[in-house]
């Protein structure tokens, strides 16, 4: 990949990460503003769970939350310097340098969150993400998402560089869900309570 000419703007994310890792890392909050949506997540999933992490950033605060609440955790990111950090932090967890578009571990999990990582992909890559999802959920896990409230793309900035999120219409999302046996446990556009995000939480028949 090179940082120029990219024609896939999902692309250009992979890269605009791995240049600022250290400032995403920085500005990423170390708090747990998530923390009653991965309490619903985990609620879904047995004891000492395994979990996938797609788009796991520098692995604070939620690899680490999950954790330390005894959970096995595999993350995947797109971006080297990221990862260096979550095997730093975390060596008891399992990291990938992967792009999820590409994900193929060979392997399924009890509970997979894409938080704050999928809807940085093209609509026709979201689209294309939902039977990665099923191929890698054990029967009856969890699958936690954010999206954008409506169909779309937006354009917003990091460091200084563009920075592109899309996202399709709810009732696509339900749709794809249901194809690959997914059923909604809860959606919420917009959460006030969790800084705007709109979330998606699912279970594998």
């Amino acid at each position: 990949m090179t940082n120029s000419a990219e024609t896939n703007p999902a692309d250009a994310v992979i890269g605009l990460y791995e240049r600022h890792a250290a400032a995403f890392d920085d500005l990423r909050g170390k708090t747990l503003l998530e923390a009653s949506w991965l309490d619903r997540f985990l609620a879904l999933v047995p004891e000492h769970a395994s979990i996938l992490d797609i788009g796991c950033g520098s692995g604070i605060p939620i690899a680490r939350h999950l954790l330390a609440k005894g959970h096995s955790v595999t993350g995947i990111d797109s971006s080297n310097s990221l990862i260096a950090l979550c095997r730093r932090r975390f060596p008891q967890a399992a990291w990938h340098v992967q792009d999820m578009r590409r994900l193929a571990l060979g392997r399924s999990f009890d509970g997979l969150l894409a938080w704050n990582s999928f809807f940085h992909l093209t609509q026709d890559d979201q689209r294309a993400m939902f039977p990665v999802f099923a191929a890698h959920a054990s029967p009856g896990a969890a699958l936690m998402f954010t999206s954008g409230p409506s169909n779309g793309e937006a354009i917003g900035s990091f460091a200084g560089e563009p920075l592109y999120h899309a996202s399709l219409a709810p009732e696509e999302y339900r749709a794809l869900l249901a194809a690959q046996d997914f059923a909604v446990v809860a959606h919420v556009a917009e959460d006030a309570s969790c800084g705007g995000l709109t979330i998606w939480l699912a279970r594998k028949s």
